[in-house]
């Protein structure tokens, strides 16, 4: 079989791991669960340009869950990939200009946690800047490799395509970024009723993703199940720079059910997990910032 031919079922196999088990993926899932004609093939090994025996060029091209987000992308919008400029990455740096200059797709995986990866599929190598080390990686559209026998070269109106689907992957990336840190900072759980259902709990910006201090690190996060987080973006429960939630009057004087009393009315004045981490901490400006609305909205 081609290189092509294994590439494509690989990506076929990735696809219904993505199915099976969400956008985050395991490294043991990468490396355990994907088979080419009864042989084990890996989407992932040591090195971060990773090349399997059985294929002549690297299937995948990861990223370490260190790497800061904003360095994930270039000022156009798309992946950047920081290389190795010693002699021992030389061979594999290499190899990844071949892809380039065949127009052969891979996958990028993207660390969000240790062993936790989201994976963006086909992309290719579009530029290489050798003085800063760097490839320029663009997402392209799954179903136009989803029978090839051979990869052609990029046709017209690709540049477009692939800049539209790298933006809406980057966005991909950023939210289940922002989650996975987030809720692993909190021990997955929520921070004010200490809910730990992960599928229940979610990532809550301090100041919104919107606003232009919105960054999507953990110290700008909140780990809180769907009640809490709602309470909290409708400034119906805020959380003070001491860390001590309140919920809003009219909300407090309210008479309704179970739900509300034990939700919402009985956290008030009670104190939110906090992460063990100082880095992860809730930042208490950003906090002083949000509460201040928070305070605002209740008096009127």
């Amino acid at each position: 079989m081609s290189d092509a031919q294994i590439r494509v079922s690989l990506f076929d196999q990735l696809s219904k791991l993505s199915d099976r088990y969400g956008d985050i993926l395991s490294w043991s899932a990468l490396t355990s669960e994907i088979m080419y004609q009864g042989e084990l093939i890996r989407l992932l090994g040591p090195k971060g340009i990773w090349k399997p025996a059985s294929l002549e060029l690297p299937i995948s091209i990861a990223t370490s869950p260190k790497t800061p987000y904003a360095d994930s992308f270039s000022e156009d919008g798309l992946l950047q990939y920081h290389y190795r400029a010693d002699q021992a990455g030389a061979t594999d740096n290499n190899l990844l200009r071949r892809c380039m200059l065949q127009g052969v797709p891979l996958v990028y995986l993207h660390g969000v946690a240790k062993g936790k990866y989201v994976a963006a599929w086909p992309v290719y190598v579009v530029g290489d800047d050798p003085v800063r080390n760097i490839f320029s990686v663009a997402v392209d559209d799954k179903t136009l490799v989803a029978s090839a026998s051979h990869f052609p070269q990029a046709a017209e109106g690709a540049d477009a395509r692939r800049r539209y689907l790298t933006v809406a992957t980057k966005t991909r990336l950023h939210q289940r970024t922002f989650r996975v840190r987030v809720l692993e900072a909190y021990k997955e759980q929520c921070a004010v009723c200490r809910l730990k259902h992960v599928s229940l709990l979610e990532a809550a910006h301090i100041i919104p993703d919107a606003h232009p201090d919105g960054e999507p690190i953990v110290s700008n996060g909140l780990s809180l199940c769907k009640i809490h987080h709602a309470a909290f973006d409708q400034n119906i429960m805020g959380i003070s720079p001491d860390y001590q939630v309140k919920i809003r009057l009219d909300i407090l004087e309210e008479i309704d059910g179970p739900m509300l009393k034990h939700g919402l009315q009985e956290m008030h004045d009670s104190k939110i997990v906090l992460p063990r981490s100082n880095s992860a901490m809730p930042n208490r400006d950003s906090l002083a910032e949000r509460f201040e609305q928070f305070t605002q909205v209740s008096a009127r």
